[in-house]
């Protein structure tokens, strides 16, 4: 599994390995760091996405669309129970044989 690191070392990071001087590589800084050159190469390219100078999909963005999911997935299953209720009771509520109503 992936080590995790916390959003604000990756920010830290991500800012030194901008304003690096210039003849310092990525690759330098993320051994500095302690981190795998291509998790520094990611989290530079998802800051690049977060500030919206190239296209793709927001740390922000992500986290909504995971809650939005989960909502729907909640609220499907809130409808299914409600479609197997109506259903239960339609039935329940359906005169049976030898029923003195017309």
């Amino acid at each position: 599994m992936p080590k995790s690191y916390p959003q604000e070392f990756r920010d830290d990071v991500v800012r030194v390995a901008r304003d690096r001087e210039a003849g310092v590589t990525v690759e330098q800084i993320a051994k500095g760091f302690g981190v795998h050159p291509m998790t520094l190469f990611k989290w530079l390219r998802q800051a690049e996405v977060d500030e919206g100078s190239k296209p793709g999909v927001s740390r922000g963005d992500t986290a909504e669309l995971r809650e939005a999911r989960k909502r729907i997935k909640l609220l499907e299953r809130e409808n299914e129970v409600l479609r197997r209720a109506t259903a239960y009771l339609s039935q329940a509520n359906l005169p049976g044989e030898g029923s003195t109503r017309s």
